[in-house]
């Protein structure tokens, strides 16, 4: 198998060729047209590359930039749209077997994604809710899946060699700077944002978010039934008992600062618990999305990452 540099490499190559071929052609299409009318001496047949529109033509897309910056942004972009695809294909939303979209109906199942693709390469999420937080708590949270998802696409082999290539590329210290908040950040994520807008503030994948981020969980709208959020409960409970474990260790280990970091999340996530996400499970919220996600989203009020634009009424 290819590393993910190669792999990326030679999508860069294939879109250098398609582009000065393109423009090839929009300078023979000029030239006939000027011949046709007589005007070859009056009108300009030449098309620079940075005026050929094809989406992922860098000369287009970073025209006042020099081709060697172009091609780090390039890269940069490639790896984005590779996460955001590999999330898709955690929810069903699509397959490493079977090309375009699997799951995207409201109320989609794993029993229609297995009707379509018996035997996947790669599981889809069982439950539909993918806990997003700063550390490896749970095995089925964003970062471990993602880290199958290299493993599976690119192989055992490269795997430590495409993660560094990844964190390079993208200028992080570790995977998981990608999916988690910033501290101090009014950023949901790089993901998250990305993400939302990507969608044009509408987005598919919805951030069960804590009031400061110190708990997360995605959850793919088409997969939504009224039990989700009892689900993403469940998840936060789990979470709550982890760091209560160890919270006791750090007092019993005399690491004060780590105790006191541990005591301000659980009095976030506690009165998360409480106010916001308790209550909301309990309604069992219906939606329907053939309403749109501008209807949909508010409905959650504060247990989601609040997107601007998706604001409730009441705001």
């Amino acid at each position: 198998m290819k590393t993910l540099e190669q792999t990326v490499g030679e999508y860069r190559d294939e879109w250098k060729a398609r582009s000065l071929e393109q423009q090839r052609l929009e300078i023979e299409n000029n030239e006939a047209v000027a011949k046709l009318y007589g005007l070859e001496d009056e009108v300009p047949s030449h098309v620079s590359l940075e005026r050929v529109s094809l989406t992922n033509n860098s000369a287009f897309r970073w025209p006042n930039k020099s081709p060697e910056e172009r091609d780090v942004l390039f890269a940069q972009s490639a790896l984005v749209d590779l996460i955001s695809y590999a999330v898709g294909c955690m929810f069903g939303r699509y397959s490493l077997d079977t090309p375009g979209l699997i799951l995207g109906d409201q109320g989609s199942t794993l029993d229609e994604y297995f009707q379509k693709v018996p035997q996947p390469t790669f599981m889809p999420d069982a439950d539909n809710v993918i806990p997003v937080v700063d550390g490896d708590w749970f095995e089925d949270d964003i970062v471990d899946r993602f880290r199958l998802f290299l493993r599976t696409v690119f192989g055992e082999q490269h795997f430590d060699e495409n993660i560094r290539y990844l964190n390079e590329t993208l200028g992080l210290k570790n995977l998981r700077d990608y999916f988690i908040k910033p501290r101090g950040s009014a950023s949901a994520s790089k993901f998250y944002d990305d993400h939302v807008q990507r969608y044009k503030k509408r987005p598919i994948y919805w951030l069960f978010s804590s009031p400061r981020g110190s708990f997360n969980a995605l959850i793919y709208m088409h997969r939504y039934a009224p039990s989700t959020v009892s689900t993403v409960l469940t998840y936060l409970r789990e979470y709550v008992t982890k760091l209560e474990s160890a919270l006791q260790q750090a007092e019993l280990a005399g690491n004060a600062k780590e105790a006191d970091r541990l005591r301000t999340m659980l009095v976030e996530l506690n009165e998360y618990e409480h106010d916001v996400l308790f209550p909301k499970a309990s309604e069992n919220v219906e939606i329907d999305l053939d309403d749109g996600v501008k209807i949909n989203y508010p409905k959650f009020g504060a247990a989601l990452k609040r997107v601007q634009g998706l604001e409730a009424a009441s705001d």
